[in-house]
């Protein structure tokens, strides 16, 4: 099952959320390729890498949370037997790290 846009769209109150989560992690990482042109110190490097990871993990948790809670829930309302396999196939996705 493909779908373009989410089952049950975000709020635009969560979408506003998670755009500025983005952005921040896009400055987090500007930050780091600046430290490494700077040749800061390796392990300032990698303490600010290992928190962007975390950041961008944390921002996928709540997107796979808003398509557990909502979308497959929903598909699944409808009958879309195919919606589990869909969500373990995500669930396996995103935890490829």
């Amino acid at each position: 099952m493909k779908h373009d846009q989410p089952i049950v769209p975000r709020k635009e109150e969560e979408t506003k959320l998670l755009q500025n989560r983005l952005r921040r992690i896009e400055g987090q990482i500007r930050g780091i390729a600046q430290m490494v042109e700077d040749d800061r110190y390796c392990t300032d490097i990698l303490v600010q890498i290992s928190a962007a990871n975390k950041a961008l993990k944390n921002v996928g948790l709540q997107v796979l949370e808003h398509h557990t809670a909502h979308c497959v829930v929903d598909a699944a309302k409808n009958g879309e037997e195919e919606v589990m396999e869909d969500l373990l196939k995500a669930i396996r996705q995103f935890s490829k790290t």
